[in-house]
């Protein structure tokens, strides 16, 4: 049963995962969920806020952990680890950010907070009233005589995330106005002396006493701003969006849909069982010193972050039920040896197709904007897909949006299908985990 606006209830558990959801569809605004960790009503620094370019505490008790697409919507997902929540922090804010649009035009808001060991739902907002606003401040957990507790709040912004983060005492960066040069000062030409110069007596003087150190700098506000890459606008700059070094995570997130529809429903069954389809996320390099190779998990060949490719495989997702998916990571440290990526997926196992599947690919660079794109649906029976390919401009990575599905010719592997279409010319051998 939803709460009331206002009301609270106790929240028993260590650790719960706060889970925004709505229902998606034509002119329904991309939704995001953020967190602000709060002493006095504001927050301590700009790191006490957590969302989708800033996703971890440096306390590790909050994570923005990313989206999924099920049956019942589209969910942004927050992990709250209460027990290492520190003292200080009286009250963790729960909101959401409509980006492209105004609540009003988001069916199905709701927060729901479970507990994260059972699963177990322990409280349910649903919200029931909003118009014009761009950012909702759904709920709150907060600390009542050393035991902590959910609040229902229901609070909109018109403001949009900026505004809600400005009054939480976060600074954000905004773009600069523009304003024209002033115009210089004439410039008078110096009075011709007509007496001889006479010269000055020499004083003694003191030693000038050392001068104070430079105040620290400042620290860099935060940025708000995130690129979805679609058809019109396939491709972006990693350097423009501020994403020039540190790791680059590419995330992978899927979800079976529980309708089949297209290809996959003139099949008569259902191509996969969610718990039997295993997608493995790989990549192709290649090298500006010419060598070439596959990051996947097949072979065991996970790569190596710090020396040649600079990109790993963090791990093995085989039924899309992590939460944060499947994960490549690219060292930008190291970009000027990285001449071009192709980022694609397979299905290793329980699947003929990608019919009836939603997937989102998350690029996420350490010091800059997020890049985004969903892959859209799979009308052919295809087995691999190349989700997107970053070129090395010789200034710049450039990330384009590929989303291909591709149907291998009889008796081709998928990744020898991948190397075909992108031309790398490698020569492939069977392989297994």
């Amino acid at each position: 049963m939803s709460m009331l606006k206002g009301a609270n209830l106790p929240v028993q558990a260590r650790a719960v995962r706060v889970e925004l959801g709505w229902r998606s569809g034509p002119g329904v605004p991309d939704v995001d969920a953020s967190a602000l960790l709060l002493v006095s009503g504001k927050v301590r620094s700009d790191a006490d806020f957590v969302f989708y370019n800033q996703p971890a505490h440096t306390s590790g008790a909050v994570r923005h952990e990313g989206k999924k697409t099920g049956p019942d919507g589209v969910t942004d997902t927050l992990a709250v680890d209460l027990a290492r929540v520190e003292p200080a922090v009286e009250r963790i804010v729960v909101a959401a950010s409509a980006d492209g649009g105004s609540f009003g035009r988001v069916p199905g808001l709701r927060v729901r907070v479970l507990d994260a060991a059972s699963g177990t739902e322990i409280a349910r907002y649903e919200s029931q009233d909003a118009t014009v606003e761009t950012a909702f401040l759904l709920g709150e957990l907060y600390r009542r005589q050393g035991s902590w507790k959910f609040r229902a709040v229901g609070q909109g912004y018109g403001s949009g995330l900026a505004g809600l983060a400005t009054d939480f005492g976060i600074s954000v960066d905004e773009p600069a106005p523009r304003t024209a040069p002033a115009a210089p000062a004439p410039v008078r030409p110096a009075p011709v002396r007509s007496e001889p110069v006479r010269p000055e007596p020499v004083r003694t003087t003191r030693p000038a006493a050392p001068a104070p150190p430079p105040p620290a700098p400042a620290p860099a506000p935060v940025r708000l701003s995130k690129v979805t890459l679609t058809k019109d606008a396939p491709s972006v700059s990693l350097a423009k969006q501020g994403g020039t070094s540190g790791a680059m995570r590419v995330n992978l997130n899927w979800q079976m849909r529980k309708q089949f529809r297209g290809w996959g429903a003139k099949l008569g069954r259902a191509v996969a069982n969610h718990s039997d389809l295993d997608l493995d996320l790989c990549a192709l390099y290649e090298l500006t010193d010419g060598r070439k190779g596959v990051v996947q998990a097949l072979g065991n060949a996970f790569g190596a972050l710090n020396q040649p490719p600079y990109i790993h495989l963090d791990g093995d997702d085989r039924t899309g039920a992590v939460s944060s998916g499947e994960n490549l990571t690219i060292n930008l440290d190291h970009k000027d040896r990285l001449r071009r990526i192709v980022i694609f997926v397979t299905i290793y196992e329980g699947a003929r197709s990608f019919a009836d599947l939603d997937a989102t690919v998350t690029l996420q660079p350490q010091h800059g904007a997020p890049i985004d794109f969903a892959l859209g649906e799979c009308t052919v029976p295809s087995t691999v897909c190349s989700l997107a390919l970053i070129t090395n401009t010789g200034s710049d990575l450039v990330v384009q949006r590929e989303a291909r599905f591709l149907v291998p010719e009889r008796g081709v592997s998928p990744q020898r299908t991948i190397d075909y279409a992108y031309g790398w010319g490698m020569n492939w051998t069977p392989g297994r985990k």
